[in-house]
């Protein structure tokens, strides 16, 4: 990605985290990111296209995050799935987690036509399939089971501020997976 253009989503993704998508507005962006007008519509039709271009980082680095934990659990012998948690746990604990930034894409834009509803679905349904493929039968129902414990521990950190909440839902997924 083009330096001016990467720059955008990075200075976006973080203005969008803290504000939310509706919120935050074009000028907003373009006054943290000092670029002018013309430089953000060269590289994005529309602010639409910014959130996708920000979700899509995200995306990328959510999995990312996820399956480096879930490598070093994996090569220490540990479980990759409950290595999950403990990614969310420092996620939640860190200064950087204001919530998830899908579950508030999908909270803003409601329609499940909208692209970025759709996109944000899609991230979701990509967590499922990483948490079945480290399942010993890769059983989709018991990977549901563990993203539903995944997405309540993030709702809890964001809405109560229980920060253990990944914790407690690690606790719930070993019950599970015996």
């Amino acid at each position: 990605m083009q330096p001016r253009k990467q720059h955008l989503v990075d200075t976006a993704l973080i203005l969008f985290n803290q504000h939310g998508y509706h919120a935050t507005g074009i000028d907003l962006i373009l006054a943290q990111a000092k670029v002018s007008k013309a430089t953000l519509y060269k590289h994005f039709r529309s602010k639409d296209e910014l959130i996708l271009a920000a979700l899509q980082q995200r995306h990328e680095q959510v999995l990312s995050m996820i399956k480096a934990k879930i490598d070093a659990a994996n090569w220490a012998g540990d479980s990759g799935v409950l290595a999950i948690f403990d990614a969310l746990n420092e996620w939640f604990n860190s200064s950087q987690f204001f919530g998830c930034n899908f579950i508030n894409a999908c909270a803003e834009f409601t329609s499940a036509l909208d692209p970025i509803h759709i996109f944000s679905a899609q991230h979701k349904q990509a967590v499922v399939e990483l948490i079945q493929s480290q399942l010993k039968d890769k059983n989709i129902e018991q990977a549901e089971q563990i993203g539903l414990l995944v997405e309540g521990a993030i709702v809890l950190a964001h809405t109560r501020g229980i920060k253990h909440s990944a914790i407690m839902a690690k606790e719930m997924a070993l019950n599970l997976l015996k």
